[in-house]
């Protein structure tokens, strides 16, 4: 049996502008001790607000603050809220089986309630997965193939139909430089006409 000093529930509420088209979904954050921000990817040795710089101004360091110690969260909201962008995790609450934020190392206990999620956000017609976890994670809640890194596979999910993107992970763990997987991310957003 888990004792309960053992799991973690989420921390942060879901960030769900109201046009939101696409809905961007991780696997959780990472110990709070880590955290820039109170906003997701707060930590800074994670890529995702770099690759959004490149993607988005051509300048990974966009949504850095001056002095490069941190990110600008109001400016990250602004930015996802007027592209549509929503940003949630397929997991709730965790067990770390190493005491750190690898997700290889994470058990996830109770997943995302998808059906409450997409209720929430009735013009998201995109799912993208930041990682392996969270692919593993939404594949147990949906039915679908998985696509291969940077790609989509389609499926419908009560009556909607949806993208499911699968992208690189923009943890630096994950060994691509940040160029390439910014172009992977471009791609998608591309796609799906958010870029």
């Amino acid at each position: 049996m888990i004792e309960k000093q053992e799991r973690e529930l989420h921390p942060l509420p879901p960030f769900f502008p109201v046009a939101a088209r696409v809905l961007m979904l991780g696997s959780f954050p990472p110990k709070r001790e880590r955290w820039k921000m109170d906003f997701f990817y707060p930590n800074l040795q994670n890529d995702m607000w770099r690759i959004f710089g490149l993607v988005f101004f051509d300048r990974a360091d966009h949504f850095l603050t001056a002095d490069r110690k941190s990110f600008r969260e109001q400016a990250i909201r602004e930015f996802l809220t007027v592209r549509g962008i929503a940003l949630w995790d397929t997991a709730m609450e965790v067990k770390r089986l190493k005491g750190n934020a690898s997700d290889r190392f994470l058990e996830v206990l109770t997943p995302v309630d998808l059906t409450e999620v997409l209720a929430k956000l009735p013009r998201c017609e995109a799912i993208v997965l930041t990682g392996q976890k969270a692919m593993d994670t939404l594949l147990t809640l949906v039915e679908a193939d998985e696509p291969g890194t940077g790609n989509y596979t389609e499926t419908v999910y009560q009556g909607r139909k949806l993208r499911i993107y699968r992208m690189p992970s923009s943890s630096r763990a994950y060994p691509r430089p940040l160029a390439e997987k910014a172009a992977v991310y471009a791609r998608m957003f591309s796609e799906l006409g958010v870029r």
